[in-house]
């Protein structure tokens, strides 16, 4: 399988980074093709937890390359902190094992500044943006005329790009900002800073779309790893409660350059529950005691902003359309350890909107508002999975609920995760794990 994509099909915070951590031996490449420092991965190696935002999970495999592309918005401060941090635990990080597309579009501090302002001004609930600059960002990308992309931080009109946009930024901040709370900001500072950055990124800076298809072309083994979730993508997701990238499985190609005729294999990455942050309809959420148990046993907190998760049911639903969307082959099954001890769980098997039932996902979120779950119960299991070493260990309520995921979705269930430890994972489909 030259191509192996793994996506998130809820609302992010799947668990992606411990299945990419384990398909990683013997890929050429790992991917990270969109969204910011916004997404948190969390990978447990033995005793050693590592968060991740921006570098692909992959990093902490010896021998693969890790990449991220330009579909891509960089901090750079992020990564250069996630850089050092692996660095100081013995991560061999180089311009072998990590290469960051001169294609990336650069996160500067005006965005920040606009992105404190934006997310107060919707008119509404708010978005619940994490206020990294990601979304003034993607925007300034689209509208051409203020973006900074990294290979632009190498150029001899560097400084007097950074000047002119200062200038520009600051009149509209000056518009949007309270009258006495607006501080501008000075491109001296600004060009001394990036200009750091650039000098300390150097050694990663490549053009990741000609080493991408060239390796493909030679039969190479490539994993893409998507962030956040596919009901956050901009286009397909619950807008405008979405992210700022497609992060979806139809932002792949566009994100990494490469055509979807080398994807041989998606994997779409599922809790055994739902769960969500920030704001917008979620309707298979548990405000209740429920709701709390699924909170704390799955520790349902931002892996970047510590948030407190939104828990609910899984939502089959949502999850067969987000699989459909990413032409999704097999499901990961996250978490199911959370779910032991309760007496019966619930899973919503169709929506009931205005007094019609449907399966259809609904487009427009003041539709996804007012849908009542149709609920199918299924029993719950006592006790704990989290020693599960095969599918055979698992209780058979447990084997009952994963055989009626598969039966809603529509996709069979390749691997289940029993506990955040890469040897808490029972792989079903033995073929993920070949590469030759």
């Amino acid at each position: 399988m030259p191509g192996t994509c793994v996506i998130g099909l809820q609302w992010g915070d799947e668990a992606k980074g411990k299945i990419v951590d384990l398909l990683t031996s013997g890929r050429r490449y790992v991917v990270r093709y969109q969204g910011g420092a916004n997404a948190g991965h969390t990978v447990v190696v033995g005793e050693e937890v590592y968060k991740l935002s921006l570098l692909p999970s992959g990093v902490l495999t010896p021998g693969v390359t890790c990449m991220i592309t330009g579909g891509v918005v960089l901090n750079p401060a992020k990564v250069l902190e996630e850089i050092d941090e692996l660095v100081s635990r013995d991560i061999r990080l180089d311009g072998e094992s990590l290469k960051i597309s001169n294609r990336t579009h650069v996160i500067l501090p005006w965005h920040f500044a606009e992105d404190r302002v934006l997310d107060t001004s919707t008119g509404g609930e708010s978005i619940g943006t994490t206020q990294r600059g990601i979304g003034p960002c993607y925007r300034d990308k689209v509208a051409r005329s203020h973006a900074v992309r990294l290979g632009d931080m190498y150029r001899g009109d560097f400084k007097e790009r950074i000047e002119h946009i200062t200038k520009e930024k600051n009149r509209v901040l000056a518009a949007m900002v309270a009258d006495g709370e607006f501080e501008p900001l000075v491109a001296d500072d600004i060009y001394k800073q990036y200009s750091d950055f650039a000098d300390r990124l150097k050694p990663y800076v490549a053009d990741t779309t000609e080493l991408l298809l060239s390796s493909l072309e030679q039969g190479e083994h490539v994993l893409f790893e998507g962030a956040q979730g596919s009901l956050l993508d901009v286009d397909h997701g619950t807008y405008p409660y979405v992210t700022s990238s497609n992060s979806s499985g139809v932002g792949i190609s566009n994100g990494s350059g490469v055509p979807g005729k080398y994807m041989d294999c998606v994997l779409g990455v599922v809790k055994a529950y739902s769960t969500r942050v920030g704001g917008g309809p979620f309707p298979t959420e548990l405000d209740d005691d429920t709701g709390q148990y699924l909170r704390d046993r799955g520790n349902e907190y931002g892996t970047v902003t510590r948030r407190p998760r939104r828990c609910g049911w899984l939502d089959a639903v949502a999850i067969r359309y987000t699989a459909r969307l990413g032409g999704v082959d097999g499901l990961c099954v996250m978490l199911m350890d959370v779910l032991s001890g309760l007496d019966e769980i619930n899973i919503c098997t169709a929506y009931e909107i205005d007094g019609e039932r449907t399966n259809v996902f609904p487009s427009h979120v003041d539709d996804l508002r007012r849908v009542k779950p149709v609920y199918e119960s299924v029993p719950g299991w006592e006790e704990e999975i989290d020693g599960a070493q095969s599918y055979d260990d698992l209780p058979a309520a447990a084997h009952a609920y994963l055989d009626r995921i598969a039966e809603l979705v529509g996709c069979p269930v390749d691997v289940v995760s029993v506990g955040p430890g890469r040897a808490q994972t029972i792989v079903l489909n033995e073929s993920l794990t070949r590469t030759n």
